[in-house]
C-alpha cells in the first residue's frame, strides 16, 4: 500500500536483483541507498556491500526498516529527506555507489544533489520514469538542458525497463533503470561550470528558435556575431541547442570565451 508520500512499492524481485547486479558491488563498497521502502533492495545490498546507509524519509517506513535491519551491522537506517542529509558527516569514505528508487517528482533534485555534491559517487544506478531515463540519456538531436547537465559531470547510460506491474501500486507511467558514472575530472563550482551552464541555458531558452537566436539574445549581441563564431568552430548556423553534442559545447564556450563574451554578467 502507498504511504502518504505516494510512493510505488517495487515487488518484483527479478527486477530487484537487476538493479543490484548493474551496480556491480563489492564487499569493500559504501551504498547510499535512497527510498528504501519496503527494504526490496536493501538486503540485496547488504549481502555485497560493506556498508548501506538507506535513508529515508516516510517516518512509519523508517521505523519498520530500523527494527527489520536492527541485528545487520552493515545495515544503516536514516530517517531524513536525502535533500537535507549532509552525506559528509554520515559516510566513513569519500568513495560510494547511489542505489535509489527515486521519487518522480524529485528525479533532477537528486539527481543534481549528488553530481553537484563536494563529495560526488563513483557511481549511481537510477530507477526512475522511462521518459527522463531517456532524456537524461539522450544522443544529439534530442538533447535537453537535463542531458546536457547531466552529462557534463557523467556518462550515463540506459540499463533496462521496468514494466508498470513490478510496483505496488501500480504506477500510470513505465520506468527505466539507468547507470551514471561521474567523471574522475568532473568540475566543482569552479568558473568553467557556470559558463557551461549559463551558456546551455541561453541556448534553450527558446525550443523553436536556432541556438544562433537563442545565444544572440542571451549574450546581448547581434546573430552575424554568433554564426561569425559557428563558422570558426565548425558548427552550422541553423543548428538547434539539441542538436550539439557535449563536446560541441565546450568548443562554443571556449570561442565565446576568446571573444570576451562572458564579460557580461548578463547571461
Amino acid at each position: 500500500m502507498p504511504t502518504k508520500l505516494g510512493q510505488n512499492f517495487l515487488i518484483d524481485t527479478t527486477i530487484a536483483g537487476k538493479i543490484v547486479q548493474a551496480a556491480t558491488i563489492t564487499k569493500e563498497d559504501t551504498i547510499v541507498e535512497v527510498g528504501p521502502g519496503t527494504g526490496a533492495i536493501t538486503s540485496l545490498l547488504a549481502q555485497q556491500a560493506k556498508d548501506v546507509y538507506a535513508v529515508e524519509l516516510d517516518a512509519t517506513l523508517a521505523q519498520d526498516l530500523k527494527k527489520r535491519y536492527d541485528t545487520t551491522d552493515n545495515v544503516h537506517i536514516i530517517h531524513n529527506d536525502i535533500l537535507k542529509v549532509d552525506l559528509s558527516e554520515i559516510l566513513p569514505s569519500k568513495t560510494y555507489k547511489v542505489v535509489a528508487n527515486v521519487p518522480y517528482y524529485i528525479t533532477s533534485k537528486i539527481t543534481r544533489l549528488f553530481l553537484e555534491s563536494k563529495i560526488p559517487p563513483i557511481e549511481m544506478i537510477l530507477m526512475i520514469q522511462k521518459e527522463v531515463a531517456q532524456r537524461i540519456t539522450a544522443e544529439p538531436g534530442a538533447m535537453s538542458i537535463l542531458s546536457a547537465s547531466v552529462q557534463y559531470y557523467a556518462t550515463p547510460s540506459y540499463l533496462f525497463t521496468v514494466p508498470a506491474e513490478s510496483f505496488d501500486p501500480i504506477p500510470r507511467v513505465q520506468s527505466a533503470v539507468i547507470k551514471i558514472v561521474t567523471k574522475k575530472e568532473s568540475p566543482q563550482n569552479s568558473e568553467d561550470q557556470i559558463r557551461f551552464f549559463r551558456t546551455v541555458k541561453a541556448g534553450f531558452s527558446a525550443k523553436r528558435k536556432t541556438l544562433a537566436n537563442n545565444l544572440a539574445n542571451g549574450f546581448h549581441t547581434d546573430k552575424t556575431t554568433i554564426t561569425t563564431i559557428f563558422t570558426s568552430i565548425d558548427i552550422a548556423h541553423n543548428v538547434r541547442a539539441q542538436e550539439l553534442a557535449l563536446e560541441q559545447w565546450f568548443m562554443l564556450i571556449a570561442a565565446l570565451e576568446k571573444e570576451g563574451h562572458y564579460q557580461d554578467s548578463a547571461i
